[in-house]
């Protein structure tokens, strides 16, 4: 049996952790991790004690034939990354400095976040269309690294 390599390991943490997720559209999973130490988790889906898409009769993106990657503003749902940073701040953690494995490339929202929550590198399995999201982060000296090319 071949054992995974750290990237290849923490990545399927998030895929596990996109299992969560409640999303109709995209199942998106994010794991911050430091010193080889998972620091924070986290999945798109409604803030807490709001009523997920599904129960609300169905996602007003898709409703409203908006493509995927704009409009994020419409979106109930808080983003994997979003949360994963969140619930480090929550815990008293710093990531500055971590590595965050997500199972899509971050949108621009995300992307802002990333940079000033000090995350130096990112790893991702699939991509997105959002291309100020790549841009910004080149930017800031921030690479988005898909897992394939490790």
């Amino acid at each position: 049996m071949e054992r995974p390599n750290w990237d290849e390991y923490f990545m399927k943490i998030a895929a596990f952790t996109a299992e969560r997720s409640t999303c109709i559209r995209r199942g998106v999973g994010a794991v911050i991790v430091k010193d080889r130490h998972i620091m924070a988790t986290g999945y798109n889906g409604a803030p807490r004690g709001i009523a997920h898409c599904e129960e609300r009769g169905g996602c007003i993106r898709e409703k409203l034939n908006v493509p995927s990657g704009e409009r994020h503003e419409m979106c109930i749902a808080v983003h994997a990354e979003q949360n994963a940073i969140i619930q480090a701040a929550v815990m008293g953690e710093s990531i500055s400095g971590a590595t965050i494995y997500i199972t899509h490339q971050p949108c621009v929202i995300c992307a802002k976040m990333i940079i000033n929550a000090g995350i130096k590198r990112i790893i991702v399995k699939d991509g997105y269309p959002d291309q100020l999201s790549v841009d910004i982060l080149k930017e800031a000296g921030l690479k988005i690294v898909m897992l394939s090319s490790i």
